[in-house]
């Protein structure tokens, strides 16, 4: 039997499915109130009318989980030489050459880009939800300023669902992946080929 590491807690995976799962609600509520030809999602939600009231609620539960989520791993997503080193070298693991890219702690460079778009995707689209939600901010900001906010409330809701389906894609490329946020453990091997740095510190060595 293949020796295992925990590489998640329990609470952090019940918070990250939380966070996915509102990301869905939000994302889908979201396109239904987008564009015309998307507002068959809404019969998800009961119409229209509930689509638009649900939406924002959505939102702010997906923001609220992924806060408690980030307070979590924001220390090991913090950008070091190495991870612009391991930037510089990406086309080798495009390749397939992995073993000769320079060696990352429990998150590449890669996963970390993905938690600081997802931050200030989510702080974006936050601030400027807020600044046209009807009716409890109905008036409050300028007409103008409630147009530049939707576009850009449009553009950092492209960004995250961008870098979703990048991170989805990521988990399921690297086999064995997925496992650690559905058991919450990874085996030996995939933590000293994947992240061998953080391996090292979990066997407790230097």
């Amino acid at each position: 039997m293949k020796r295992t590491i925990v590489r998640y807690q329990d609470s952090t995976r019940i918070n990250h499915w939380f966070v996915a799962l509102l990301f869905v609600f939000a994302g889908l509520s979201g396109l239904a109130l987008f564009h015309p030809s998307m507002f068959f999602f809404s019969n998800l939600f009961g119409g229209g009318s509930w689509t638009r009231i649900l939406h924002p609620y959505f939102g702010l539960l997906m923001v609220f989980g992924f806060v408690f989520l980030f307070l979590q791993v924001w220390r090991e997503n913090i950008w070091t030489r190495n991870d612009t080193e391991w930037i510089r070298n990406s086309e080798k693991l495009l390749r397939g050459d992995e073993e000769h890219m320079p060696p990352v702690g429990k998150y590449n460079a890669g996963q970390k880009a993905v938690v600081w778009v997802f931050a200030v995707s989510l702080l974006v689209l936050l601030i400027t939800g807020f600044m046209f939600w009807r009716p409890w901010f109905d008036g409050v900001f300028p007409i103008v300023l409630q147009r530049v906010a939707v576009l850009l409330h449009a553009l950092a809701a492209f960004a995250l669902v961008l870098s979703v389906i990048i991170h989805v894609y990521a988990a399921i490329w690297v086999k064995g992946s997925v496992r650690a946020m559905t058991r919450g453990t990874v085996t030996e091997g995939w933590a000293r080929r994947h992240h061998p740095l953080w391996y090292k510190e979990m066997r407790g060595e230097k």
